[in-house]
């Protein structure tokens, strides 16, 4: 017998637990249903030590607006990116302030810079420092030069480095580090608390539509072969990171049909010295290599995981065939049917370049991928640092018109046309632009609901169908509302 709820919600990253406290402000009378197949919430790409915790908000990351062919600096992409994330910031907020969530513990204030060490970097860096600075977004963004104001900001990058290398930074004292995985725990706590129910140990067999338009899935406890659990849903949202696209197959929608996947693994240094640790307070970022996916940029960060200080570096990307973490090595090769095998071939063939980076990556030994890491921090102990798995990424390959498949980078809502089942592709900036990106498939969903939530979402996001970078005033209203309530 089929357990009847208004919402399931497949995953219990942050993804999942921003689109049920959503729905639970919106429509709290709607039951609804997480299903995750660990045994608790946020153990796969919302976990601390699975990202770089780095509150994506263009500040730092330099391939979010590159030298372009004709060489201009377009900051679009990144203006995108710092909106989104500030509408993540003020439903934090709001949660915060109405005592939702139990603190503000899972943001800390960490500066964010750019760094670059030639000559033909730094141009490039003061370029897009000069597009940038008259943006309001960025306003704050400081450039220098000066290898003693670069040690002011981040000794550790300095210290011991060559006197006749080139070098330029930029440094934007508002950048945050969050903990995606304690932010899910406490909006997941929350949502029991308010009746949702949770079901950890559950692995998601079969999805199948009925005739009435109503999504069953049918489900298998991974500790109990017996324990067999049936849901009956009229909206399913398949967030469950690279494994949403296997669940996207299952469900059979047309929507889905030409999707693939690109695993992409990661490992990082860690060091967990607290004489190291408190030298260092910023997210660095640097260029990425030639050949290399926007992932793999390197950064050298801080990092506040259960109140302690830790440096990380990487990441140094890899290839394994599995689609989460603790999946399946035979994820990719399952998930290869005749109606994405030629954009994924078309996708493989434009991407060589990408596929010997990979395959380079591989070949390091640890003293190599060390080496990587003296370029940020010249002075580095190998005995401070340990090598970690990050989490696994998956790229989108869908297909297109002209050159029959690509490889597609950032995330997309993959929706039915009658809006009763969604799933999240794809990978960075995602959890930083969660609250957005929810909204947008919740608009998308129900637009005939659409309306009557536009009050409640003012609430929840006092800028909400505004533009900061546009409304200057209204910017440093809302930004300084919310540092105060966030304490960044």
């Amino acid at each position: 017998m089929a357990e009847a709820t208004d919402v399931v919600l497949v995953g219990g990253g942050i993804m999942s637990a921003t689109l049920g406290v959503l729905l639970k402000e919106l429509e709290p009378s709607w039951e609804i249903t997480l299903i995750e197949r660990l045994e608790d919430v946020a153990l796969e790409s919302s976990n601390a030590w699975n990202n770089a915790g780095t509150g994506h908000s263009a500040l730092c990351e330099l391939n979010y607006a590159p030298l372009g062919a004709d060489g201009v600096i377009n900051p679009a992409r990144a203006l995108n990116i710092a909106e989104q994330f500030h509408v993540s910031r003020q439903f934090w907020a709001t949660l915060v302030a109405e005592g939702k969530l139990e603190d503000n513990s899972f943001i800390n204030a960490v500066p964010h810079m750019s760094l670059v060490m030639n000559e033909d970097h730094c141009r490039y860096l003061q370029k897009r420092y000069d597009v940038f600075k008259t943006q309001k977004l960025f306003e704050n963004m400081e450039l220098s030069t000066d290898r003693n104001k670069i040690s002011d900001w981040a000794p550790l990058i300095m210290r011991g480095r060559d006197e006749n290398q080139p070098v330029a930074a930029n440094y934007s004292a508002e950048g945050t580090d969050v903990d995606f995985g304690r932010l899910t725990r406490q909006m997941v706590r929350y949502l029991q608390g308010k009746g949702v129910k949770t079901e950890f140990n559950r692995h998601v067999e079969d999805i199948k539509r009925e005739s009435d338009g109503a999504w069953v899935l049918k489900t298998a406890d991974t500790r109990n072969p017996d324990g067999q659990l049936t849901l009956r849903t009229r909206f399913l949202f398949l967030g469950a990171g690279g494994g949403a696209l296997t669940l996207l197959q299952k469900s059979g929608i047309p929507e889905g049909k030409g999707y693939g996947g690109f695993p992409v693994s990661g490992l990082f240094f860690r060091n967990s010295n607290p004489e190291t640790a408190e030298q260092h307070n910023a997210k660095v970022y640097g260029q990425a290599s030639v050949g290399a996916p926007p992932m793999s940029v390197p950064h050298l960060d801080t990092r506040n995981v259960d109140g302690k200080r830790h440096l990380m570096f990487g990441p140094y990307a890899g290839f394994r065939s599995n689609f989460l973490k603790q999946g399946s090595l035979m994820d990719l090769p399952l998930s290869i049917h005749m109606d994405n095998l030629y954009p994924m071939l078309r996708a493989g063939w434009a991407n060589m370049p990408l596929t010997k980076y990979l395959l380079g990556e591989l070949r390091k030994t640890k003293e190599e991928r060390f080496a990587s890491l003296l370029e940020y921090y010249p002075e580095a102990n190998p005995d401070d640092w340990e090598l970690i798995t990050a989490g696994q990424r998956v790229q989108i390959i869908k297909k297109d018109s002209e050159k029959g498949g690509v490889l597609q980078f950032g995330t997309e809502i993959v929706a039915h046309a009658d809006g009763s089942l969604a799933a999240l592709l794809g990978a960075s900036p995602g959890a930083s632009t969660a609250v957005p990106l929810m909204i947008r498939l919740m608009h998308q969903c129900f637009p005939e609901r659409a309306p009557s939530w536009e009050g409640r979402l003012k609430e929840l996001v006092p800028g909400y169908g505004i533009k900061l970078n546009e409304n200057p005033e209204r910017a440093d209203e809302i930004i300084a509302y919310t540092a105060k309530v966030l304490d960044i």
